[in-house]
């Protein structure tokens, strides 16, 4: 990831409250996992963990577990909401891991997958999983699909995405997005808009930001995994186990660990 889209793409993340309000409910990812886990002995990784929404629940039911991200303010809620509980947080680049321990099970959910840009970075998340998985151990991740829908969706147009109640306010936000999507680079910068509505419609106030996500197709990262060390075990279309199709919206992939890497 260069340097100016990192900084960019934290910029979504920059109210970390808001980001766990706007991600309530999301529950799917979990209960797979906890499948896996139970299966698992020793500390678990999850690399991207944001504030936790992933991290918490697998500790909550006993698992011992790392949780990685290179957002301190996303760190600092989630050390908030985890007193007592069996989570080390670590503030690192997911592409320059430098953990000291091993483990039988990394994840990355929340399609963060699509935050490493560039091939070089894509390599050096992976080369870092591969290097701090025992061997046979699992790297569970999801991103998203990309299907003709959602790259050649109309440029520099509004679409409505989503809305919810403000906590604090009351009333209501609309959530937009505007979309751009570059083919040689695979990359689609989207901007977030946020609009805070009364009960006439009109708009109270208005915030913007940016992010930039990655797309890979199903083969190209059939190569990438394997050319970084891993046999995909199980591939799917969301967190449910539906078989992978051209109408997927996700892609989640079940690695392994193999010899000689």
């Amino acid at each position: 990831m260069t340097e100016n889209k990192q900084v960019s793409n934290l910029e979504e993340y920059n109210n970390p409250a808001l980001y766990d309000y706007e991600n309530a409910g999301i529950s799917e990812d979990i209960n797979f996992l906890m499948k896996h886990a139970a299966d698992n002995e020793g500390m678990i990784i999850d690399l991207a963990c944001g504030t936790g929404r992933v991290t918490i629940p697998l500790a909550e039911a006993g698992f011992q577990l790392a949780g990685v991200d290179i957002h301190k303010g996303m760190l600092d809620e989630a050390e908030r909401k985890s007193v007592n509980l069996p989570i080390t947080w670590l503030e690192q680049d997911c592409t320059q891991l430098q953990l000291t321990v091993k483990s039988r099970l990394i994840y990355m959910a929340g399609n963060s997958f699509q935050h490493f840009l560039t091939n070089e970075d894509q390599d050096k998340l992976l080369n870092g999983v591969n290097k701090h998985l025992e061997d046979g151990g699992l790297f569970i991740f999801d991103t998203r699909f990309p299907s003709a829908e959602e790259l050649l969706a109309p440029e520099n147009q509004e679409e409505h995405c989503r809305t919810y109640e403000d906590p604090e306010a009351g009333m209501r936000v609309e959530v937009f997005t505007i979309c751009s999507y570059d083919q040689i680079s695979q990359l689609q910068l989207n901007t977030m808009i946020r609009r805070m509505m009364d009960d006439d419609g009109t708009v109270i106030w208005e915030r913007r930001s940016d992010i930039t996500l990655r797309y890979v197709f199903p083969k190209e990262m059939d190569r990438l995994l394997s050319s970084a060390g891993f046999e995909i075990l199980e591939s799917y279309g969301n967190w449910k186990g539906t078989p992978l199709t051209d109408k997927s919206t996700q892609m989640v992939f079940v690695c392994r660990k193999v010899g000689g890497k």
